[in-house]
């Protein structure tokens, strides 16, 4: 029992096959796959760290500068003070214009 837990610990019990060799398709196959990964993996670790990041970062700080410019136009309007015109042809009634019509068309 211990030699079987001392060839279990050295990994001695999972060494006793042998490679499969290249000759069957699907293992070739695998084989270049695999070999292909490495350099298609570094090709887009580089496309992330050279052109994604710097596009990130020019475009957070072209949104930043588009809101400061926004915050700085509605703090513009604010200080500004136009009221709006009311034009007489502009018939808009409120809640208290409305009511105030029943009232006036009920004491008739």
């Amino acid at each position: 029992m211990a030699s079987r837990i001392a060839a279990a610990a050295k990994g001695i019990r999972f060494a006793s096959h042998a490679p499969a060799s290249a000759a069957n398709p699907w293992l070739a196959e695998r084989i270049a796959i695999k070999e292909h990964a490495g350099p298609a993996a570094e090709t887009w670790r580089k496309i992330s760290l050279y052109v994604c990041v710097p596009v990130i970062t020019v475009a957070s700080i072209n949104a930043y500068n588009l809101y400061a410019k926004h915050q700085a136009h509605l703090e513009h309007e604010k200080h500004e003070g136009h009221e709006k015109v009311k034009y007489p042809y502009m018939r808009f009634r409120s809640k208290v214009q409305s009511m105030n019509l029943r009232v006036l068309t009920c004491m008739k």
